[in-house]
């Protein structure tokens, strides 16, 4: 008698346990598209989580901050990354990606197989090696399609930058408009204006409702040229405690002349997105 109830204990125990999961991962799907502009200090790290449940990674971080702030906007269970994008090696976007290999699921990585000598970008290709991640490097404009009515499209870099080197790494960055729900999102990466005229020069629709600010808000870009051609409704600079002055009062009165609300993840703090059918809502730590 003893066995039988506690065998009915056990299943009960089961039984609730897989419906509070299955109704996390039925609110999982349900959810609408999240973008989370992460603070991990200085540096970058964007969360996407679509509509159809995938997760988007651009950028880590300067260190293993980024794992935390994941496992603070992804469920318990949920340790698959669908797509990592690296826009460029600099330490202060790799370092955290290579802890996020480490630990999580990592499906595919967009980068640009730019050449550059250093630990972290060495230590990243080992990495990816190691764990056979499948890789996508990018060569021209293209778009990913991640479900209906909701596009990823690659702007730059416009030609193959594989097996090169480059004077300024920064404007070796990958530059993407997430286009989801008829919400524009455009992120910079750290493109600085040689990279934002490039852009201009093409003549595309650059136009967007939120702009992830180039470079951590410096001078060196978001010029006025490029701002007047994005419009944002939205600016968001990631950015954290640093000696370089950033981000620059200069860029910060071209955004808000440009029309754009400012938002700084060191002020702040992660800057949450949220968008449904109709309505998009700005959260923000602090």
């Amino acid at each position: 008698m003893i066995k039988k109830i506690s065998i009915i204990i056990f299943l009960g125990v089961l039984l609730v346990f897989f419906s509070v999961v299955g109704y996390g991962l039925l609110l999982q799907r349900q959810v609408g598209l999240e973008i989370i502009f992460l603070d991990i200090g200085q540096g970058d790290a964007t969360l996407i989580k679509t509509p159809f449940g995938q997760n988007i990674l651009i950028d880590g971080g300067p260190d293993s901050a980024v794992l935390k702030r994941l496992g603070k906007n992804l469920p318990w269970w949920d340790k698959k990354i669908d797509l990592m994008i690296l826009t460029h090696p600099h330490d202060d976007h790799i370092v955290g990606l290579n802890e996020v290999i480490r630990r999580y699921d990592v499906q595919m990585i967009i980068y640009t197989g730019i050449i550059y000598d250093s630990p972290a970008y060495e230590n990243w290709q080992e990495l990816v090696k190691k764990y056979q991640i499948s890789t996508i490097v990018v060569d021209r404009p293209q778009i990913i399609n991640l479900g209906d009515n909701c596009d990823l499209e690659i702007l730059y870099p416009r030609q193959a930058i594989y097996g090169q080197g480059i004077d300024n790494l920064n404007n070796s960055s990958i530059a993407s408009r997430l286009i989801c729900e008829g919400t524009k999102i455009l992120l910079m990466g750290d493109a600085e204006r040689e990279e934002e005229k490039e852009l201009l020069a093409t003549n595309i629709d650059l136009s967007t409702d939120i702009l992830k600010v180039g470079h951590h808000g410096s001078d060196t870009a978001s010029s006025q040229e490029f701002l007047d051609k994005v419009q944002p409704k939205y600016a968001v600079i990631e950015v954290g405690e640093n000696n370089f002055g950033l981000p620059s009062l200069r860029v910060i009165k071209r955004l808000e002349r440009s029309g754009a609300v400012v938002y700084r993840t060191d002020q702040n703090g992660a800057i949450k997105v949220k968008k449904d059918s109709q309505n998009v809502i700005i959260l923000f730590e602090k």
